[in-house]
């Protein structure tokens, strides 16, 4: 069975920094890229924004516009391990984060639909 398990959400005030965790089991993390998705309360599943993504590889990776330079995307196969690092964080970013995986091998979508597993999420507040 598959699990992706997030951490690292909490309270922050308006230009601080955050580091969220996902630890993934239960599938071939080698060859699964992971995304973090956002999602604000009262929306939908399918309405979840696109936040970052890192391929199976972790060569190739890929920002929203509202979080590029501000977020960086990595993660340690070694402990089936994404991260996402977040600096500069505005009340905007508020939200629940969400972690992905699709395991196809396939990078590049940024749609909720072409992810095949989800965590339960983890909440980011930013305070002004």
């Amino acid at each position: 069975q598959v699990h992706l398990v997030e951490s690292g959400g909490g309270l922050v005030q308006t230009g601080g920094s955050l580091k969220l965790s996902c630890v993934v089991s239960g599938l071939t993390f080698t060859t699964a890229s992971v995304a973090w998705f956002r999602q604000d309360l009262g929306q939908e599943r399918e309405e979840r924004e696109f936040v970052a993504a890192i391929s199976w590889s972790g060569r190739t990776t890929d920002y929203s516009d509202s979080v590029r330079g501000r977020f960086t995307i990595s993660r340690d196969n070694a402990k089936n391990t994404v991260s996402v690092q977040m600096n500069s964080l505005k009340p905007e970013d508020t939200a629940i984060y969400y972690c992905a995986a699709d395991s196809s091998r396939h990078f590049g979508d940024r749609l909720p639909a072409s992810f095949d597993y989800w965590g339960q999420g983890t909440q980011v507040t930013v305070s002004s």
